[in-house]
């Protein structure tokens, strides 16, 4: 086992990190770790619940320090929150793992994330407030992966097949 994370996952709602993610680490025999649910036992409340009663500022509070957490579990696969890369300290943090960055064009996410209220990020215009979010975050994404998958159209089988091919090469 090294002393980071096997690989960490990051990319919007609806890219499959946390599928993904899970998949992965059963494959690899390793711990799978969501940054999403450490906050959400760290604070014994869901990541909305967070955001609608707290609101944003708190919740990427807790996030950079369940990142932080996250990092340091050794061998694991790492899923961050889609936001997780807006947080400067987090890309810092970033530097030096293994990052993969599942992209998923508009269509699929939409399709993928539904329009539920699960993400309050997205209430609204679910369609328009993902594709801003999208197009804000992409170069973030782009800036910590070391390599992008495209999951448009490929089952959570696919993706990690892919993933695991790199991993190898």
């Amino acid at each position: 086992m090294t002393d980071r994370p096997l690989l960490v996952l990051v990319g919007p709602p609806g890219a499959g990190k946390s599928t993904v993610g899970r998949l992965l680490a059963e494959r690899r025999a390793v711990p799978f770790v969501d940054s999403d649910a450490l906050v959400e036992a760290a604070h014994g409340t869901s990541v909305s619940d967070i955001f609608v009663d707290e609101g944003e500022p708190v919740f990427r509070a807790l996030e950079r320090t369940a990142v932080a957490a996250a990092l340091g579990e050794s061998g694991a696969v790492v899923a961050l929150g889609g936001g997780a890369v807006l947080d400067e300290d987090t890309r810092a943090l970033l530097a030096g793992q293994v990052v993969v960055f599942l992209d998923v064009g508009l269509t699929d996410a939409v399709a993928r994330v539904g329009l539920g209220t699960a993400r309050p990020l997205l209430l609204g215009n679910v369609r328009g407030q993902l594709k801003a979010m999208l197009d804000a975050r992409r170069p973030l994404y782009e800036e910590v992966a070391d390599l992008t998958v495209s999951t448009d159209g490929l089952s959570v089988e696919d993706v990690a097949d892919q993933v695991e091919r790199w991993l190898r090469s």
